[in-house]
C-alpha cells in the first residue's frame, strides 16, 4: 500500500520484530562463539531480551490507553450524535413537507 502510513503502534510492533530477529542471530553467534565472545553475546542476548519484553509491555498499555479513551469518547459522544440525526431528519421532513406546499400552489 502505497502512501500509507504507519501507526505509532505498528512501528513498535516492526521495532519488536527487527529485535527478535536480532536476538536470533546473537543466539547464533553465540552458539558458535568460545570463551568471553559467548559470555559478552550472552550478556547482550539478556538485555535484549529484557528491552523487548519491556517495549511489549508499553505497547499494550499504550494501546490499552487508546481503546479506553476511544470507547469513553465514543460513549460520550453518542448521545449527541443521535440528537443530531433526530435534528437532521426532522429538518429533513420539514423541508419535504414545505416542497409539497409549494408544488401544490405551482
Amino acid at each position: 500500500m502505497e502512501g500509507h502510513k504507519k501507526s505509532g503502534f505498528d512501528e513498535v510492533e516492526s521495532l519488536l520484530q527487527d529485535i527478535g530477529t536480532k536476538i536470533e542471530h546473537l543466539i547464533e553467534k553465540a552458539a558458535d562463539a568460545g570463551g568471553e565472545a559467548k559470555v559478552d553475546l550472552e550478556k547482550k542476548i539478556k538485555d535484549l531480551r529484557e528491552k523487548r519484553t519491556t517495549i511489549e509491555e508499553e505497547l499494550k498499555k499504550g494501546k490499552s490507553k487508546v481503546e479506553n479513551l476511544y470507547n469513553s469518547k465514543k460513549i460520550e459522544m453518542e448521545p449527541n450524535l443521535k440528537k443530531s440525526q433526530k435534528h437532521f431528519k426532522n429538518a429533513f421532513k420539514q423541508l419535504g413537507e414545505a416542497f409539497k406546499v409549494l408544488i401544490k400552489k405551482g
